[in-house]
Formats: C-alpha cells, structure tokens, sequence
C-alpha cells in the first residue's frame, strides 16, 4: 500500500483529499494544524499528529518515524495565526529566520525546501483531485450576461494582477467597477464586502496565481462560496479553467442552481 504525508491545514479540501486518497487504497499519515484543520480528519486518516502552527520540526520527525518519503500540502493556514496561536519550535523559528518574505508562496516553497532537503518530496496537492477541477466552459444552467462576460474578463486581468503581486486571488467587479480586491480576510469575506457595496448582481472571480505551484495554495470554492454570493445578491462566480478546485462539486454546482448563479471556468485567453 503506497504511503502518504498529508499536511493539512484548514477549509474543507484536506478532507476531500483524505476521502479521495483512501478510495484509491493510499493510507494517510497526517499532520494537522491546531485551530485550523477541522477534528473530521481523524476519522479519514491512518495516524494523525496535531501540531500548532509553526512546529516544523514535530512535522518532520513525524514523517520520519512513519517512513514517510512522500507528502502533499493541503489546505491554507491563515495568516492570522502568525499573530495568535504561533508557537514555533526551534526548527521553526530557524526555518523563519532564514526566511526574507512572510508572503504565503514563499513560506509554502520554503517548507517544501524543508521537507525535501529531509528527503521527502511534495508533490502536487492536485493528487487524485482531477474530477473536481473544471475545464473551461459554463457549469451551471444560467449563462453569464454579455455584460457580465465584460466584467468577468475585465475580473481575470485584475485578479491576475493582484495575484501577481501576492495580495489575493479573488475579485468583486460590477459594470467594470472594482468592488472589493482579496486579501488577508480570504474569498468568503472579501464577497460579503464587495456586495455589500455593490448590492445585486456583483461578479466574483478566482484565479491561480501567476507561476502557481501547484504542489500548495490551489485555489478553491465551494458550497460556502456559493452560499456567500447568494446573501449578498451575487450573479456571477467565474473560477480558472484547469486551475481551480471546486469543492464538493455536484453539490456546489446545484446550490449555484437553486440560487440562479451562473458559475463559470475560464482560462487565460478568455480576456
């Protein structure tokens, strides 16, 4: 049986990803962040070590001592919680002393480095997950306006910008009006602000990063997602083509029906 680590940080994705893994036959030995990975993990995994937010070195050794030679990232951390709940061990605070950015790529690959300076290589966090990534096209029964296509290619340029510069990846647009631009508060919240100045009709758009490294920090909606856009009077999710999880995807999909939201996937050429 192949075994696998499994750094798991929050949001519903590692889950997904445990749940995958296990139908085909890959037993799990997981690492779990503390006030991030949610306690349903226990249930999905072979061995599971809970660690705060910053324990590099108790992730290390517990790969080790399990003979894990390969891992996938999965899930974010907030970046909240390199202010609260942060409790570095000595490999940790030398890993970010060593570290000249606290943007999230470059935290990500350093802990890549990490581990595969350790021997154990990271692969993609896209393992098992094709059925759940969109190819380009329209997803739901509604179709975007012509105007709403407007604003979801004028969304991608942005987002792709703000990408680039490692704020965000996410976009609120109405009548080629940017509402709201991602940043620290994530998707859900930066929905609920940008509808909150737009009112009805507003368009969300996800992107990958520009060079994302698919190994961590995919972008990913969801149900949730979904749900957010419907309280505001959303019209529009658009998410990258090829590049973008789409959690719980029948089920998202169908939320996106019932609330008259047109969900689309997009890719580059489109603007």
């Amino acid at each position: 049986m192949r075994r696998l680590g499994l750094i798991a940080g929050n949001g519903k994705f590692p889950l997904i990803f445990a749940q995958q893994a296990r139908q085909e036959g890959v037993s799990l030995v997981t690492v779990a962040h503390r006030g991030e990975t949610s306690e349903a993990i226990e249930k999905l995994v072979d061995e599971i070590t809970w660690v705060y937010v910053g324990e590099l070195g108790k992730i290390l050794r517990t790969f080790h001592q399990a003979g894990v030679k390969e891992a996938v990232m999965a899930g974010g951390v907030g970046k909240a919680r390199l202010f609260s709940n942060f409790r570095p061990d000595l490999r940790g605070v030398a890993f970010l002393a060593r570290m000249r950015s606290r943007e999230d790529d470059q935290l990500l690959q350093g802990v890549a480095r990490e581990l595969e300076g350790e021997g154990i290589r990271v692969l993609e966090s896209t393992l098992f997950l094709s059925r759940i990534i969109p190819s380009e096209g329209v997803l739901t029964r509604r179709s975007p306006t012509p105007a709403q296509w407007e604003d979801v290619r004028l969304g991608f340029q942005i987002a792709k910008g703000v990408g680039r510069l490692g704020i965000g990846q996410s976009v609120v647009i109405k009548e080629g009006v940017i509402l709201a631009v991602e940043a620290i508060e994530g998707t859900d919240e930066v929905i609920r602000r940008g509808g909150a100045l737009g009112k009805d009709g507003v368009v969300v758009v996800k992107v990958s990063k520009p060079h994302q490294d698919l190994r961590f920090d995919v972008p990913a909606v969801g149900v949730e997602t979904v749900r957010v856009l419907r309280e505001v009077g959303g019209a529009v999710l658009a998410v990258e083509a090829g590049k973008t999880i789409v959690l719980e995807k029948e089920e998202t999909l169908q939320e996106a029906d019932r609330s008259a939201i047109a969900v689309v996937a997009v890719t580059e050429q489109e603007r």
